[in-house]
Formats: C-alpha cells, structure tokens, sequence
C-alpha cells in the first residue's frame, strides 16, 4: 500500500473579490481552488527559494551555520 504524505491545513483569509479571482483563474487551468492555491504557492516557493543561502554553498556561512539549530538550512 502507498505511504500517504503527511499534510497540514493552512487557513487563509481573502475578500470575495480575491476568492473570485482565484475561482476563475484556478476554472481557467481547469483546476480546483485547492489545486491553483498549491501550484501557485510551489512556484511562488521555488523562485524564492532559487537564490536562498544554503551553508554549502559558502564555507563561511558553513563555519557559522555548523549547529543543530541552523543545521536546517543545510537542507535542499
């Protein structure tokens, strides 16, 4: 049987006229609200995340981020 992802419920209040404007962007990619919010949200994460710092990338940042805490950052 296939291992079902984990997820957590995210609650975001709009107007009308957004809820309307996803409505009908979400409608014109045939697409419900759920999926257009999820694709919209992972694209909107990878171009922000493209240019983010990562202590690999740099040795100083390496020297300093060498913890548990920041170890999170390590993570691609």
């Amino acid at each position: 049987m296939a291992e079902v992802a984990k997820r957590t419920r995210i609650a975001v209040d709009v107007t009308p006229a957004v809820r309307r404007r996803i409505r009908l962007a979400a409608a014109r990619r045939d697409l419900t609200i759920r999926e257009y919010v999820r694709q919209a949200l992972d694209r909107q994460l990878d171009s922000d995340l493209a240019t983010a710092l990562h202590a690999a990338d740099d040795p100083v940042l390496a020297d300093l981020w060498d913890n548990a805490e920041d170890g999170v950052y390590d993570r691609r």
